[in-house]
Parts: C-alpha cells; structure tokens; sequence
C-alpha cells in the first residue's frame, strides 16, 4: 500500500507563494497600525492620524505639565472622589434663576423639546438646611450652627444701642456690603433674587437635547465674537473661525492674560461638546420600539469626530482639547489655593451624619489636589502695573458678560448647566485674582510665605457649590476623552 502523500507534498510552489503572500500583508498592516497609533514624530493632527487625534501628547501651553500626568492624576485620583462627593445633597441641589429676561436681544427661541425641560424639586426633597435660603453665607459659618442660646453672650449696652438702628440702615448697610463684595465677582450671583428655585442636578443631567440652530450658535458667536479678545483681523469672521488660531497662540502673538481667557472660554466649550458627544440622545424609543420616557442616550461617535477631528475643524481640534487641560488645571489651582478656606467650611444641609461625610470626603480630595506636581502659575498674569489693573478690569467685564449671556440660552436645560459651568469657573478666577485667598508675605525681607489668614472674602453656598460642580465637569471630560479613545481604538 502506497504511503498516504501530506498535504504539504501537494503543489508545494503553490502553497508557499500563498505563505508569502500572506506573511506581506499581515506585515503591511502591522506597519500601517504601527504609523497610526505610536506614531510620534511631525504634526500630530496629520489625516494620516486621524484614528488618534484625541491622542493629546506633550506639555500643556502656558502651563508646566504634561497631558499624561494630568490623564492619570484625574482617572485615578480626582475623578472617582469626584463622581462619589457630588451626588451629596450638598452639592446636587443648586439654587438657580432660570426665568430672566435675555438682557441682550429678543429671545423667541424657546427649546420646545421635552428633553429641554428642566425637573425642578419638590419642597419635601429639599434638605431641611438648606430651606428658606435666601443666597446669603451667614447660616452657614460655624458660629451660627453652634450657637444655642442667642442671649447668652448678649450686652446690654451694645444691645442698646443696636435697636436705635433701624431695619432700613440695616438693609441698606447690607447693600454696601453685598456691592463691595461684588467687586470681587467675575460672574453674575442669582441665587438671591425672586424666582430663583433649587433643582436637583442628578435629575437634570448634562446631555444633548437636540438644542441647536441659529440660537445655540447666536450664543457662542456672541462669547467669541464679542466678548473674548480678539484682533481685529478676524473679528468679522464667523464663531468658530474666530477662535484664536493656535499658531498666533504658539508664537507668542498674544499676550499671556488673553491666551488664558480664550483657552478657558474654549476648554469650557470642548468640555461641553464632550458632554454633549457622551451622552447623546441615541432614540427616543426604546428597543422593543416603545416610546422610552427618558430617551436612550449614549455616546455617538459620529458626532465627536464631527466636532473635534482635523478634517471637521481645519486641524484645531486637538488644540481645542488641550484648552479643556487648561481649563481643568486653572480650575483645580484655584481649589487648592482656596484649600484652606473650603476645610473650615461645614457643608451644612442639616443632616448631620450626610454633612460629616461630605465635610470629610472634601478634606480628602482637597489634599490630593494639593499634592498635584504641576499647579498652574497664576502669579505671572496682570503683573504690569498700572497697565495690569485695567486688564484685569477688562478681563473681568468680559467674562461678566458671558455669565449674563448664559440667560439667553433657549434650552433650559442647557442654560441651567451653562449657568452653573460659567459660574464655577468665575468663582475660580475670584479666588485667584480678588487677592482675598494670596498667601501673606512676612515683611522680614526674606520673602517668607505665611499661611492665608482667616480672608475676609467669604463664599457663598452657590458659588461653593457652582466650583465644585464646574470642575467635576472638566474632571468628566477628560475622563470621557479617555473612553473615546478606548472606543477609536
């Protein structure tokens, strides 16, 4: 019996230039992977690239860090304190105006879908501490909460005299003092006005709502085209092209105070784009094909590539997510400078063991922010004299006005989390530049830097809450970005 030939004696010339052929290609695809995702030479916005253009690497302009240190001390440091402290009744509930008047033109735009709505709290679900609050701090510093008996350090005398003052100097005393404060403000404060209400910000997510069209874009057009520092030579452009183009920025053509102005306004706007890419309205039926109450949300990728890929936006999209970083490490060195401050405050909702908890969950974050490497330098900006006072007045007017802009906005919705975005943000650039939160410099001559004595800028439970919560959004985004990567890959 003949021996049984193997399958490799047949047509053996054949089956090799078959291995060979397959062995080219799965080598040329290797390569082609290998050039697109460890790519690390030339212009990382290439099209070439375009699978990674989120990819972000290098140092972060006008800051001291780089976009690794920042992925993974927000991923595994910052973000999941951050996700687990702002479900806290502390931070959920934000009182807030949403009914004013759109103070710059006649807004008939409306958001008429269903998503748009806003879910405002019952009186029940309200925390027992924070009822009746008319916007003032006073309830809330320790004194107040610890006081039992409101005679028992009372004199007589001072008592006396106290009661010759009547309830309308007090009121108008009140007013100088809430309009000196104000000076200080970098965004407008609401909470106090009537009107104002609480909502619940777990039952009002951040997401799409299919607000957009000529009023979503009259709002950005109006923050880029008027209110940020522009040249004039693209003044006249539209929105987004009169984002400052990041060569003017890499040379230097722009000065340090309005570099960060744009980049924070942008990295608010990437940050929002994320949010809105993340957690995208998918349909409004549910897989059985029901109408689903809520919707079906989800990330699209589609539209993240739409808004941030080199060939959708003239190759500065990666240039607008490395303006969230900034964004992010303005907004976490403001929480570290006002470190001090935020560890003496008690949360106060009146319940006791919740504000325990909340009181140290903030201790806990606010000393992993402190240990960050790289803070960003806030020293270096309006340091020219007289020349820098009036900068920063103008910086201040400018983004004063992007708050207001914010009660334009035709999606309540939206407006709710602009509002509350532009806020923390403002009170961030008030604890950095109102001088209040600067550390004391001993006057021996050696320069000594001594603790921040007791500031008398106070914050306001809002404006507490609004920083917070405005930075656990830029935190959500860079955490976003990551999945997005993941899921590009």
């Amino acid at each position: 019996m003949a021996p049984r030939r193997r399958l490799f004696d047949r047509q053996p010339a054949r089956l090799e230039f078959q291995w060979v052929v397959i062995s080219f290609v799965v080598l040329l695809s290797l390569a082609n992977r290998s050039s697109g995702y460890f790519y690390s030479g030339g212009d990382e916005e290439s099209n070439n690239d375009q699978f990674c253009f989120c990819q972000l690497q290098g140092t972060i302009d006008d800051c001291s860090c780089n976009v690794d240190t920042v992925d993974y001390y927000n991923n595994v440091k910052i973000y999941p304190r951050l996700k687990s402290l702002l479900v806290k009744d502390f931070f959920r509930y934000y009182k807030v105006h949403l009914n004013k008047d759109c103070p710059f033109w006649v807004d008939d735009s409306k958001c008429a879908m269903r998503f748009c709505h806003v879910e405002h709290c019952e009186e029940k679900d309200i925390p027992p501490g924070l009822k009746g609050d008319t916007g003032s701090y006073h309830k809330y510093i320790k004194e107040v909460q610890t006081l039992t008996n409101c005679n028992e350090d009372l004199d007589v005398e001072l008592g006396y005299l106290n009661t010759s003052i009547s309830d309308k100097a007090h009121k108008e005393f009140q007013r100088w003092a809430d309009y000196d404060e104000a000076q200080d403000n970098f965004c407008i404060l609401d909470d106090h006005e009537p009107g104002a209400e609480y909502v619940d910000l777990l039952l009002n997510p951040e997401r799409y709502t299919g607000y957009r069209g000529e009023s979503a874009r009259r709002i950005w057009s109006s923050i880029y085209l008027e209110n940020c520092f522009q040249a004039h030579s693209i003044k006249k452009k539209n929105a987004f092209s009169a984002m400052i183009p990041y060569q003017d920025m890499a040379h230097n053509e722009v000065c340090l105070e309005h570099r960060v102005f744009y980049r924070m306004i942008s990295g608010l706007h990437s940050s929002i784009n994320i949010h809105l890419c993340a957690n995208y309205l998918l349909s409004e039926k549910s897989s059985l094909g029901f109408v689903a109450p809520s919707g079906v949300w989800g990330p699209n990728m589609e539209e993240f590539e739409r808004r941030f890929s080199p060939h959708m936006t003239d190759n500065e999209g990666s240039h607008w997510l490395r303006n969230l970083y900034f964004a992010y490490l303005v907004e976490m060195r403001a929480l570290a400078k006002a470190a001090p401050y935020l560890r003496n405050e008690e949360y106060f909702t009146g319940l006791e063991k919740d504000d325990r908890e909340v009181k140290t969950a903030v201790k806990d974050l606010l000393t992993v922010i402190e240990g960050f490497p790289s803070h960003f330098n806030e020293t270096a900006m309006f340091s020219g004299g007289t020349s820098s006072i009036k900068l920063k007045h103008e910086f201040r007017e400018k983004f004063m006005n992007i708050s207001k802009i914010m009660d334009c906005v035709g999606c309540d919705k939206c407006r709710l989390w602009g509002k509350l975005q532009v806020q923390g943000m403002g009170t961030a650039l008030k604890i950095l530049f109102s001088g209040k939160f600067d550390d004391k410099v001993d006057s021996d001559g050696l320069g000594t830097k001594l603790k921040p004595q007791s500031p008398p800028l106070r914050l306001k439970r809002g404006e507490i809450v609004a920083l917070f919560n405005a930075f656990g959004r830029l935190s959500t985004s860079i955490h976003e970005l990551e999945e997005f990567r993941q899921r590009m890959r």
